[in-house]
């Protein structure tokens, strides 16, 4: 297991930062929104301490990038997401959130190719893989529009067990140079 050091990359339009305490009332505009955790596996945030106990766990974090995203236009944190290496595997996954207000507007997909394209420079993995409930047709076609390919069905469940969601497994395999 490592623990990575966190850099803070850009988009055309936002900035890719490391997350501190400090974010937890802005974590809070989206972790606790009904809409937005729908097909999450965490439970919905309650109050602020919950964004903040959430925001103290990232330190104990282990082969997983944890990204706060920042709008360059107004400096406002919209979302938070990151990659992960799965050491079993090989393979690295990757997961966003952004607020309700902010969606349909192509931040998901910039802020998606962004960290791809930071895990292939650094890492070379051979298979980047993503997956989203069935119902969730918005973050399948983020998928889609970084590359992705639908390799099959699976499903996930919430980490306290109440919830499991069907889910679309898709992945973005190294290219072969011939």
């Amino acid at each position: 297991m490592s623990k990575f050091e966190i850099p803070t990359i850009e988009t055309e339009r936002l900035i890719l930062r490391p997350l501190t305490v400090e974010d937890a009332e802005a974590v809070f505009r989206w972790a606790g929104d009904e809409r937005v955790n729908t097909y999450m596996p965490y439970n919905t945030h309650r109050t602020p301490d919950d964004s903040r106990q959430w925001l103290m766990s990232l330190e104990a974090l282990e082969n997983e990038y944890q990204w706060g995203f920042v709008r360059k236009s107004d400096g406002l944190l919209i979302g938070s997401g990151g990659m992960r290496l799965h050491a079993d595997t090989g393979e690295w996954s990757f997961g966003y959130n952004t607020r309700f207000d902010c969606w349909g507007k192509g931040y998901t997909t910039e802020i998606t190719k962004c960290m791809i394209k930071f895990i292939q420079e650094k890492y070379s993995p051979e298979v980047i893989m993503g997956e989203c409930a069935i119902e969730n047709i918005a973050s399948a076609r983020v998928m889609e529009k970084c590359g992705l390919i639908f390799v099959g069905y699976g499903e996930y469940s919430r980490f306290d067990g109440s919830m499991t969601y069907k889910s679309k497994r898709y992945e973005l395999r190294k290219q072969v140079k011939q």
